[in-house]
């Protein structure tokens, strides 16, 4: 029996392929994906009963349309505005009240299965499937929206998703395609231990997009993550390179512009003096939702305000989504 018990990222061809190109594949055996924890699924039809443990696995499933098959959530989940009439869920909840639910499919992120395994035991061993999912660079977030379409059966939306969001990023990076020098920059991940993102990262993916060079992309990634430490010395190695310092803001990271200016050294970095100090929402940036166009955009607004005050809204509402608030 054909199988497409892939890792995720090779999965993205595959479930292309599953998606449409060849029915008889499709007819012949029932696709599998393999997730983060190295579970293999089977999926023989879409699941109707679904709980979500990631604000991101949410966001998504309400973009392609699922939310009906969505019984339950995060306690962290707040966008879009209608989650917050789902009931909710935590991976602190004992195994009973997730019985009592009922689903067929609960999904996670691998910190969930490594933090939590007694509950993701039990509900294997009473029979409800379990898929922990979470990409880290966006060709792995292409592949991410389409298992969550096939666990859905939402292939179509799914697919519809990656092209729409694919233009968009080349209509963003055509916005700056002429524009000589580039802004360069530093994104701050985490303030108070002089942290960045590492390259490759959906951050720095937003960043460049929107026409950035990122000044730090000698970062090297602290264990298995995004975030790599850079230091103070060496961001002030940097001081007059960068003309926009870029910070997110969120669960990770609470700095506020008075906290960047007030930092002991930073007055010698060059966007510190200019005040080019932006802040953008952490869950624009680093969640693989289609928001991370919205978080492409406002960095653009700090970067080329008189490109992307007018042009960067357009291209929004041609995918359908609103402008973010300025963080104040």
């Amino acid at each position: 029996m054909k199988t497409l018990a892939l890792p995720i990222t090779i999965l993205l061809s595959a479930l292309a392929v599953a998606a449409g190109e060849d029915r008889t594949l499709a007819q012949e055996a029932p696709p599998r994906i393999t997730d983060r924890a190295g579970r293999t699924v089977t999926v023989t039809s879409a699941f109707e009963r679904i709980i979500s443990l990631y604000g991101a696995h949410t966001e998504n499933l309400f973009a392609l349309g699922a939310n009906t098959a969505l019984i339950g959530v995060s306690r962290h989940d707040h966008y879009p505005p209608e989650v917050r009439r789902k009931p909710v869920f935590s991976y602190h909840d004992g195994l009973e009240r997730f019985l009592a639910a009922g689903p067929d499919l609960v999904l996670i992120r691998p910190m969930i299965d490594r933090g939590y395994a007694p509950l993701i035991a039990g509900l294997e061993q009473n029979g409800i499937t379990v898929v922990s999912l979470q990409p880290s660079a966006v060709d792995d977030m292409y592949a991410y929206w389409r298992v969550l379409g096939l666990l859905c059966g939402r292939q179509t939306q799914a697919e519809a998703q990656v092209a729409s969001f694919r233009q968009a990023v080349r209509d963003f990076r055509e916005l700056t395609r002429d524009i000589q020098p580039r802004q360069r920059v530093y994104f701050e991940a985490i303030h108070r231990r002089m942290k960045t993102f590492v390259p490759g990262s959906m951050p720095i993916f937003a960043l460049e997009t929107a026409g950035g060079v990122n000044v730090a992309s000698d970062a090297r990634r602290v264990r298995n993550t995004n975030i790599a430490f850079y230091g103070k010395e060496r961001i002030l190695s940097r001081a007059a390179e960068i003309d926009v310092f870029l910070a997110q803001h969120g669960t990770m990271n609470q700095t506020t512009r008075d906290d960047i200016i007030n930092a002991p050294g930073f007055s010698a970095i060059k966007a510190v003096q200019a005040g080019r100090i932006c802040i953008v929402e952490e869950t624009l940036v680093a969640r693989p939702t289609r928001r991370l166009l919205a978080g492409i955009d406002q960095i653009g607004r700090c970067l080329y305000p008189d490109i992307f005050e007018t042009e960067g809204l357009r291209i929004l509402e041609r995918v359908g989504l609103r402008r973010a608030a300025d963080h104040r």
